[in-house]
């Protein structure tokens, strides 16, 4: 079992409506990628779809890939392409869930957004996850 650090929460930066075929195939294609961003990816009805297993490493933060975990869920962009919380009820649930699961097999785990990261620019996963989790 991999020692984990971090689970990391993101955004995929898309439309709600971005399918998880268009976005493995925006890994693999356009940024050359062998391995999934995520561990696991939340579609705007809650359902969540394991990409990598836990045991393994995703390519969701450079130089943090090895110690974490990571979620995302589908959009976190408004319609013009700018920063957008565009989490349904369905998918705050759904991650909810996920991070108590997580934490209950890795307690020590800092849960926190891709954005809270040194070095890191983006605005992902466009809301404070280290806020909303603080206390899970």
């Amino acid at each position: 079992m991999r020692a984990i650090k971090y689970i990391v929460i993101h955004c995929t930066a898309t439309s709600k409506n971005t399918t998880i075929k268009s976005i493995k195939n925006y890994w693999k294609n356009n940024l050359g990628w062998k391995s999934y961003g995520y561990h696991i990816i939340v579609k705007p009805n809650g359902d969540a779809i394991e990409l990598t297993p836990l045991n393994k490493i995703a390519n969701g933060v450079r130089g943090y890939n090895h110690n974490s975990i990571h979620i995302s869920y589908i959009g976190g962009i408004d319609d013009k392409g700018k920063p957008f919380d565009s989490r349904t009820t369905e998918q705050k649930e759904t991650l909810l869930k996920i991070v108590k699961s997580l934490k209950e097999i890795y307690p020590e785990a800092i849960v926190q957004g891709h954005r809270d990261f040194p070095k890191v620019s983006k605005a992902c996963p466009s809301f404070d996850a280290k806020n909303e989790y603080i206390e899970i």
